[in-house]
């Protein structure tokens, strides 16, 4: 019965995923619906700590973009580029992930996707190079920010092992940019140079592309008002204080349930100072609170809490079903060789473009098959599928910026310009993870 219960929820997943958004959510609801009414199953619990944790932190990434602070800081990104124009091939991709780590969410890298692509192109520098590496260096980032959706879920899913968010940062963080480096080495070489480049110059001479060292007009909304520098110190203190409680347990206290001492949860804890910080920012920064519910961080982030709510669901109710058969099965396999389970995790991100939809959805199936808690962390790099087929919003904007031609989707669909290098970061990442996991925690 368990393979008919797999298909059923993994093409209910693959069904989400051709209609994108919130019918993820809504189709896999319908996957809990068919294993409950057809085959019998006693329903599992939704992830209800994970999505309430991920909401808090959508609301102050919503409230930071809301004050003007993301464009504060794109605004810097933009003079650190300009000032840097020929290594923008190494600086766009670090600069893409630092503001990623900053904020919790790729989206900030649309709005230095054009700066990239203009300023490569002043420099004489391929686009492709700069703008590839950028957009996964971005999604790189959301598995080793501390207040991202993906790592908070993945935390919440672990902390019952003793996994803190310090055991996740310290491999994460270096591993991640460890495998961007990697993946910027190899970028850096990547076709033509422009001025030998024979389709560029075929684009400039028919008035499509502009020529090399022609100053691009680039409109960039610029923020001056201290309103905004003091939201982004306030969001980054709130980080700060996340990583504090992590770091030292003891500043999170202690209560009796019953005659056992229990701490703060970790989870517990990143919802209380995201939720408090989110209103010191409005309460400083006078934010419109209206404001907040439009902007593209708190539609984009409601839709992943809806997505993951029901992947975590139709993923508890399968497990739970079929542990017994798990146990006997897949599990010494997987166990043996966890690197199997990353392969799975890369290409399931690579249907539902969602990391902690991805956690969500498989999280709690590795725990179950043997994977322990220091492989998962060092896998988790792996739900970094989302360049595989070329249609996450990012990889788009990357390509349509790009007036030169030189990023782009080839004759045969996998063949594009974020594949390769794209590999070469994740593979990276995932190994070096595994390592630093199996020595520090």
């Amino acid at each position: 019965m368990f393979w008919a219960e797999l298909i059923v929820v993994l093409g209910m997943i693959m069904i989400g995923a051709r209609f994108g958004g919130l019918f993820l959510g809504m189709s896999s609801g319908a996957a809990v619906a068919i294993l409950v009414f057809g085959f019998g199953c006693v329903p599992g619990s939704p992830a209800i700590d994970v999505i309430m944790i991920i909401m808090t932190v959508v609301v102050i990434a919503a409230v930071l973009q809301a004050s003007g602070g993301m464009d504060y800081l794109i605004q810097i990104a933009v003079k650190l580029l300009r000032a840097n124009p020929h290594r923008i091939s190494y600086y766009a991709p670090l600069i893409s992930w630092v503001f990623t780590f900053m904020c919790g969410t790729g989206n900030i890298v649309f709005g230095i996707l054009p700066v990239i692509a203009e300023v490569s192109r002043e420099a004489g520098v391929r686009p492709e190079r700069p703008i590839a590496m950028s957009v996964l260096a971005s999604q790189q980032a959301i598995t080793a920010c501390p207040i991202s959706a993906a790592t908070v879920a993945l935390l919440g899913m672990l902390a019952p092992a003793g996994v803190t968010l310090i055991d996740i940062l310290i491999v994460c963080v270096p591993s991640t940019l460890i495998g961007v480096i990697c993946g910027c080495l190899w970028s850096a070489r990547v076709g033509k140079e422009l001025h030998v480049d024979e389709e560029y110059l075929e684009r400039v001479k028919q008035g499509v592309a502009a020529p090399i060292n022609e100053k691009a007009d680039i409109k960039i909304k610029t923020v001056d008002d201290d309103r905004a520098k003091t939201a982004v110190m306030l969001y980054l203190l709130a980080t700060v204080i996340v990583v504090a409680f992590g770091i030292f347990p003891s500043l999170r206290p202690t209560y009796m349930i019953g005659e056992d001492p229990v701490t703060l949860s970790m989870t517990m804890t990143i919802e209380i100072v995201m939720m408090i910080m989110a209103g010191v920012i409005i309460a400083v920064c006078k934010v419109n609170v209206a404001s907040v519910l439009e902007q593209s961080v708190y539609k984009n982030g409601l839709m992943g809490v809806y997505a993951i709510f029901g992947l975590s669901w139709a993923g508890d109710t399968l497990v739970k079903n079929n542990l017994s058969f798990l146990k006997m099965g897949a599990q010494d396999i997987v166990a043996e060789n966890p690197w199997v389970f990353a392969i799975i995790l890369f290409l399931i991100s690579a249907m539902i473009l969602s990391q902690a939809g991805t956690i969500g959805a498989l999280g709690q199936l590795g725990l179950t098959l043997g994977i322990t808690p220091p492989a998962m962390i060092g896998m988790f790099p792996s739900v970094n599928g989302y360049f595989l087929v070329p249609s996450y919003p990012t990889i788009l904007a990357g390509i349509a910026f790009d007036r030169t031609g030189t990023t782009r989707i080839a004759k045969y669909l996998f063949n594009h310009s974020y594949m390769i290098p794209g590999l070469i970061t994740c593979i990276v990442s995932v190994g070096v993870g595994l390592v630093l996991a199996n020595m520090f925690i």
